[in-house]
Parts: structure tokens; sequence; C-alpha cells
């Protein structure tokens, strides 16, 4: 065929087929054009008919009568509330325009022109629920001012959408002034302060806005934007560095808006205005005040943010046990030496098969100090070495094995010591645990296991001792075996140690054991967990050994008791395992001289005392301090060579677990297995080497009030006139520097505190 005939050819006509395809096509593009349309109209309506139906609340009926309340376990007998609502009404005639700007500046620079909502903030919020996360909160000030009208910090769908109606029909119906009064009478400022009135009381006691100044009006503008994250009350770098940050935005605002000149923002942005604080609530009053401000803690490690917490309506059961509180409470009080002055207990109780604190004692009144002795942090000493002997036998090690028992042994350039320079000769791991004999430990951790502070760390805080980083620092120290440093708290010590007791399930350690809304629904509990995804459930329970290790554990430290530096626990007159811990070093008054004379004040003091122990349903710990700082001389407390663990930490525990027990039935520990500690050797026989008889290893034997214990003729104790403490021989390493010290909160000068590692020996 020709190309003229090829271009004349007609062309092919579509098959039925593809006529029908293309028609359904059509029609499909269609129904889908109208279902759009539909959709979009139906929105529309839908979003008219809620606009119409939605009511504007009453701010004041609907933020009314929402304080939380906070309960011990009973549910009975309250704790307290954390704050009252201290809230005082002002017209916003009475609040002057820099005190408005002041805020304005600081959470919605387009107020006066918005239309109540933000878009970005909508697109923001969206996305979020696109990709599953948490939604944002409001941002302009209207829809802040719509959140607190309803008090519900849910971030749900439904909430969001609420929000977004009321504050889209109060920025098109409602006076702009009114919505700005509102806010700021009811925006929470921390401090239990609601409004920009009561603010100025609880920071400045300036409870008139119009006495207010600009730096004044400048930082509760800062503040109010998160009260925890602003929290003016503390003092480190990063905090001090993100609230000076937030305090020069908001100036450089008020000055964009006019308010201030050029020349008064550099002025004022140079240094934050000084703090004028009333005195606390009594409500914080006493011991129990430490109670309540933990539980405060633990809500917002939660989750829960502070005005939630202050003024959400929670009802918050603790897990204390109002009884044993009160028995920790006598025995604080009436168990420790006559003299007292700036002597300082610590003291928990933890309960090994739930991982609750029954009890707490931190102080004698948290309005008078807030320093917290049961949670700050302290040299645990010998009390670290449980964790050594359970590394140990992870390590396939026995609890027969021998080890060196005089002193000093030279670990990695280092001489290390016995207390009071003691020579023991070798020993198995059961009488070096026993005795607590620190070369032992060394010899075991240092150099029988590979990588020993390592695995020690390891199985420490497995067991429950938090993980920070001195306590890391101490995997590549040889003396971390003796707790050098301030690892640990009584409460830490009391959840580790009621890891053991559980059969070696280590139970995360809380003070909240459900937290219920203002409409009665859980939203949190310790057993069941988050009931918000904002929220934060309990970690789940970890296996930190095998029951076999741990029921090896429990047998070791019920050797303690029965026959060595914690005989005094037998009086409890029931299955207890425990272990003493004492650590020296060079007391806060003696540093500077210390430093001058190069280390010649090195382990002369003992500056923690530790006793902590447990039954299968009750772990406890004591720790004792002494100073302002905690860091001064417990010596001079006892008429003794030295205040150790097995004297009154050890009797203060025992007046306490003796009435926490009454009552409840005797409950064996586990026995371990037997194929480890029928066929045992016979341990070698305790040598003393070259050492005067008066110089025999100092008992723990408890004061006369409590009866002498039954100690085999072949282990007689040694007498309680031991020598003179011997600092240790110290040889600089060569290797392995010792790690810096953790700092004490209120202690500056505790960076540079010199340790004697061989002084965690009782």
């Amino acid at each position: 065929m020709s190309e003229a005939r090829r271009k004349a050819a007609p062309a092919r006509r579509a098959t039925p087929a593809k006529r029908r395809k293309r028609h359904w096509a059509l029609r499909l593009v269609g129904w889908l054009a109208a279902l759009f349309f539909v959709g979009i109209i139906g929105a529309v309506a839908t979003f008219f008919i809620v606009y119409q139906s939605t009511e504007i609340p009453d701010p004041n009926k609907a933020f009314a009568a929402n304080t939380t309340t906070v309960t011990f376990a009973d549910q009975k007998n309250p704790l307290g509330s954390f704050y009252d609502q201290n809230r005082h009404t002002v017209p916003l005639s009475a609040i002057p325009k820099s005190v408005q700007d002041a805020m304005i500046a600081a959470e919605d620079r387009t107020f006066w022109t918005n239309p109540g909502i933000s878009p970005s903030g909508m697109v923001r919020a969206a996305w979020n629920i696109a990709r599953g996360q948490q939604l944002q909160g409001g941002s302009t000030i209207t829809q802040q001012y719509v959140k607190i009208m309803y008090l519900n910090q849910e971030r749900t769908v439904d909430r969001k959408f609420k929000e977004l109606f009321i504050a889209t029909k109060m920025g098109r119906q409602g006076d702009k002034s009114k919505t700005l009064e509102g806010y700021l009478n009811t925006i929470y400022f921390g401090e239990g302060a609601y409004g920009v009135s009561a603010a100025g009381q609880a920071y400045f006691q300036v409870p008139d806005p119009k006495k207010l100044s600009v730096p004044q009006a400048a930082l509760l503008a800062t503040v109010l934007n998160n009260p925890l994250l602003f929290d003016v009350d503390k003092t480190d770098d990063r905090t001090q560095q993100r609230i000076i940050g937030r305090y020069q935005y908001v100036l450089d605002g008020m000055r964009q808006m006019g308010t201030i000149t050029e020349t008064q923002q550099k002025q004022y942005a140079a240094h934050l205005p000084p703090l004028k604080k009333p005195k606390k609530s009594s409500r914080f009053a006493g011991p129990n005040g430490f109670l309540l401000d933990m539980a405060r803690a633990e809500l917002r490690q939660i989750g829960f943010d502070d005005d939630e917490i202050s003024g959400g309506g929670l009802k918050v059961k603790t897990t204390f046990n109002y009884g044993q509180q009160n028995k920790m409470l006598v025995a604080a009080k009436n168990e420790q030496p006559k003299k007292r002055d700036n002597l300082h207990i610590g003291m928990a109780a933890v309960q090994p098969s739930t991982g609750a604190l029954l009890a707490m004692y931190g102080g004698p009144d948290f309005l008078k100090s807030q320093l917290n002795w049961a949670t700050l942090p302290a040299r645990p000493g010998s009390g670290f070495k449980p964790f050594a002997l359970a590394a140990a036998l992870a390590d396939d090690k026995s609890i027969y094995d021998t080890f060196q028992g005089d002193s000093p042994i030279e670990v990695q350039g280092q001489k290390l010591n016995n207390e009071f320079n003691q020579d023991y000769g070798d020993v198995s791991l059961l009488k070096a645990t026993e005795q607590s004999i620190n070369t032992a430990f060394y010899d075991l951790v240092d150099r029988q296991m590979d990588k020993g502070p390592d695995k020690l760390v390891t199985m420490a805080e497995a067991s429950g001792i938090p993980k920070t980083k001195v306590l890391e620092n101490g995997r590549n120290n040889p003396s971390t075996v003796l707790g050098p440093d301030p690892y640990a708290s009584a409460v830490d010590m009391a959840s580790a140690y009621a890891t053991f007791a559980a059969g070696g399930l280590h139970r995360e350690v809380h003070t909240i054991d459900t937290v219920t809304g203002p409409d009665g629904k859980v939203l949190w509990s310790a057993a069941n967990g988050a009931k918000r995804k904002d929220l934060v459930s309990l970690p789940k329970p970890n296996q930190a050994m095998t029951p076999e290790i741990a029921n090896m554990v429990n047998y070791v430290l019920q050797d303690v008791v029965k026959k060595g530096t914690g005989t005094g626990a037998k009086d409890l007159d029931r299955p207890v395992a425990g272990k003493t811990g004492t650590a020296g070093g060079v007391a806060v008054e003696d540093r500077k001289k210390d430093k001058a004379c190069g280390g010649c004040k090195e382990g002369s003091a003992t500056l923690t005392s530790w006793w902590t122990g447990y039954t299968p349903d009750l772990s406890t710990s004591v720790v004792y301090r002494a100073g302002k700082s905690g860091e001064s001389n417990l010596d001079d407390y006892t008429d003794e060579k030295a205040f150790f663990g097995g004297t009154w930490p050890l009797k203060t525990w025992l007046a306490y677990m003796t009435g926490a027990l009454d009552g409840v039935d005797k409950t064996d520990f586990a026995e371990p297995d037997q194929d480890a500690i029928k066929d045992s050797p016979t341990p070698p026989p305790v040598t003393v080497t070259n050492t005067p008889p008066t110089n025999t290893p100092p008992t723990n034997t408890p004061p006369t009030n409590i009866p002498p214990t039954n100690t085999p003729p072949t282990r007689t104790p040694p007498t309680n006139t031991p020598p003179t403490r011997t600092p240790p021989t110290k040889t600089p390493p060569t290797k392995t520097p010792k790690p810096p010290g953790w700092p004490i909160p209120t202690d500056p000068t505790s960076t540079d505190t010199p340790k004697d590692p061989g002084g965690g020996g009782q």
C-alpha cells in the first residue's frame, strides 16, 4: 500500500470492551468528585453545627476545686497536697501594660491580631497525629486559656478539637481584653501560684501587679512557659543558662513591641532580678515533708506536668505504709547517739516483692533543710562488697575460694589496706565477707577476675544502683569494690539488697502506687502501667542474677549476721541477712591541712557508716553522716575507735525492723545449691602475722544493751581496743588514676575530697 493510501485509511473504531472501560472510568471519577464535594459540604456543615453548639464555659466554675491530694497506701491517712491554689483575681486595669506585654512577648506576640488559633500549630498537631505521636499543646494565649479552663492535660484528638472550637469562637466573638484578663488570672507560674498576682507574691512577695518592675515581670513571663524547665531554684549552669536565654527573649520581644527601649533592654538583660520568696507552706513541715516532695518528683518523672500535679485534681495513692512510716520516725528519733548536733540519718525500707518504698526518713524537718539524707548519694564503703560477691559467683567463683587477707595488697601501683592495717592470712570468700576483709576483695576483683571492677559495676547497676557517671568511672578503678565515691543512697541500697531477697529479680523502687484523674479514671498505676500516651510506665522487672546466685549471696550475708560484723541483727529473731559498710577519708574540716601536708590526714575520718539488712519480706538501709554537708568525721560521735556500721546504724535498723515486722510470719530464705556448700573444704585457720595481741581486729559487737553473741571458741572475738587507725601506705598509681569524686550537691569543696580506698571496712 502506498504512503498516500495509508494516510487516507480511516482510523479503527474502539472495541465495545474499551468503550465500556472508558465509560466506567468516567463514572468513577464523577462519583469520587461527588463524594469529595459532599464530604466538604458535610465537613463545613458539621463545623458550623459544632461551632454554633459550642458554649464557652465559665472559667471560674471550671477552675474550682481541683487541688491534687496525696494519701498513704491505705488511702485513709492523708499525706498532704502539694500546694494551696494560691489565686487572687485582679481586673486587667490593675495589671500594668509592662506586665501584660511581658506575657504576650513570651507566649503569643500576635495575640491582638490572630483569630484565637495558630494555623501552624494546627498543622504541627495534624502531622503528629499522622505519625502516631502525642499531640502538641495550644500555642496561642487563647488556646492556653481554653486548656486552663478545662484543666484537662490529656493529649487526645477529642480534647484538641474541643480546644480548637472554643478558641475559634472566643477569637471571633470574645473580647480580647477579657481573654487576656482571664489568662493572666489563671495561668500557672509554679510554686502553687495561679495568676500574675499570686505569682508576684510567690517569687517576689509583691502581690500588687502595679508594683512589679519590668525585670520581675519578664522573669515571671519566663517561668510561666514551663515552671519545671525554668525552675529558678535550680542553680546548675544548664538550667541557669536556659532561664537567662528565655528571659532575654522576653525582653527582646518587649523592645520590639515598644514597651521598653533598647537601652532599657540591655540594662535589664545584664542580670536576673533577685528573688524574695516567702516561707514554704507548713504542709511540708516535719519528716513527712520529704515523702511529699519525693512523691511530687516521681509524678514529674512519670510525665505529669507541674500545673497538673498541683491543680489537676489528681488523687495520688503512694506506696508509703502509714504504720511503718511512724515506726521508722520513732526509731530515727530514739535510737541514735546522745550527741546529735549535725548528725544525720537516712533510712529507707523497700518491699522486695514489689519494689514499693514503704517508709523513708530523710531528716527531721523538710522546711528547715531540704537535704534528703535518704536519697542523697553517699560512699557505700563495704556495703558494695555483696555486688562483688554476686559478680564473682556469676564468674564461676566459689565462696570457698581463698584470697589474700594480709595487709597491704598492691593493685595497679597502689598499696591498699585492711581496716587498721590488720592481717588475716589467706581467707575464703565466705570468711572475707563475714569479717569484711578489704584485701581479700581487692584480690578477688582486681587480681582473680578478668575486668573485675567492670563486672562489679554491671552487677550493681542490674541490682538497682543507679547508673551515674561517677559509678561508670568505677569500671576502671581498683578501689570500686570498697565504694569510695558517692555511688548510692539509702533508698538505692535498700532497693538493690531487695533484689537479693527477691531471688535476683530487680523491681524498680517507686513511691507512687496509683494516680486517678478528677473523673475517677485511673491514669497510671505501678501494677498496670500508664493509661495515657504521654505518661511513662515503670520499667519491667529484670533478672539481675540467677536465683541460684541470689540464694548463695543470701546464705553468705546471713553468715555476716550469725558470726560476722552484723551479729547485733540476730536480735530480730528471724532469718536476716545484711552487710555493714564504712567509708574512710578526710573530714571537710581537715582538707586544707591535708592538702598542705601532702595527704597526712588521709583515712583519718569515718565519713559514712551503714547497715543494710533484709528479710525475705523487707529490705531496709540505714546510713549515718555528719556535718552540714555530710562530710564531717563520724568518729566524733562515738566512744569506740570508729563509728562502725555494726553499732548505731544497726541499732537504728533493729529498732525499726522489730516494729515493722511485728505480727508478720517468719519466712526462711531459699536454700542455696546444696552441692555448692555440702562438700565445702575446711577453711584455713585464721592467722594473725606480725601483730601484737592488742592489735587483733576490732569487732562490731553491739553495745552493752544488746546481748553478746555466741561465737564459737575457734573464732574468739577480738577485743574492743583496736590499735590506732593507720593511714594506708600510698604509692601514686602509675597506670590507672583514681576517678574524680562526685561532688555532694551542697558541698562545693567535695570535688577535691581525698579518700582512703582502704577505709571501707566494717
